[in-house]
């Protein structure tokens, strides 16, 4: 009885809207029609035979791989970095948070207005070298997704080093004593004994990694808005320009895509770390 409402909530706010998903996907729901009749999967073939679609998935699954690994790793370097437990330690773990509590949107404008051409990463960089740095850091169709990934990857980093900070929290240091003992180098620690038994930190990473990159929206909107030239354009990107067009139920449609991609892409990836946590521990 005390759970009712909040069943409620999850029913008329998400349940439903995702029930409609399913349903419109199949229909030629459009601002165009003053009504709305089935198609079939005339929606998914048009997409299919689309290009746009195609190349708006491809760099959603790269970009979501390059944030799966930057972010873990710049996490685990931090949490192992910070790991003592030092006045100073701590001060700075609050310092990584920080970009975690601050707003997508406003993160991606600062470093839309850092990385222009005459923004503060080159007027640094001039003064450094003693020549003037124009550098379009958001400019290059080939590395600006690059660029937008290591942004997410700061974004999010600090929210992956409090977990893997609260896994080695939890090993045992007469463990590590006797590794060392036994002569085990530091390196040999970290990858013999510490990775494994912190394996469902690092399966709760790459989770949450994948799968809030696979739904991003507002740090590249801020950053590129998709360009240049598409390079960045992100699946949920384009649903958004598509639905803007009036195009409701090809923008539906393409929502329908993204889930099925979650669901066949990233699970997978997160039962095969569910089944090596379980043989490491």
């Amino acid at each position: 009885m005390f759970a009712a409402p909040a069943f409620a909530m999850l029913a008329v706010f998400f349940l439903t809207p995702t029930a409609y998903n399913f349903v419109y996907a199949f229909t030629d729901w459009s601002s165009f029609k003053s009504a709305i009749s089935p198609v079939g999967l005339d929606n998914f073939t048009e997409l299919a035979a689309s290009g746009a679609l195609r190349k708006a998935l491809t760099i959603t699954l790269v970009y979501a791989a390059g944030v799966a690994v930057f972010q873990n790793l710049f996490g685990m370097g931090l949490a192992l970095l910070l790991e003592r437990d030092t006045r100073l330690n701590r001060l700075l773990r609050v310092v990584f948070f920080i970009p975690v509590i601050i707003s997508a949107l406003a993160a991606g404008y600062i470093f839309q207005a850092l990385l222009k051409p005459d923004g503060g990463v080159n007027q640094l960089l001039s003064v450094l070298s003693g020549t003037p740095v124009h550098t379009a850091w958001l400019g290059s169709t080939k590395w600006t997704i690059l660029v937008v990934i290591l942004i997410h990857s700061w974004k999010w980093m600090g929210m992956s080093m409090l977990v893997y900070l609260a896994g080695l929290k939890t090993i045992d240091s007469q463990v590590l004593e006797a590794a060392r003992i036994d002569g085990a180098s530091p390196w040999q620690t970290l990858l013999r004994i510490r990775i494994p038994l912190i394996a469902p930190a690092v399966t709760f990473n790459v989770a949450t990694a994948l799968l809030g990159s696979m739904n991003s929206f507002d740090i590249v909107q801020a950053t590129t808005g998709g360009g240049p030239g598409s390079s960045t354009e992100l699946l949920n990107l384009f649903i958004f320009r598509t639905f803007g067009q009036g195009l409701y139920a090809q923008a539906t449609t393409m929502s329908l895509v993204l889930f099925l991609a979650v669901v066949f892409l990233a699970f997978p990836v997160i039962g095969m770390l569910r089944r090596r946590e379980r043989n490491m521990t």
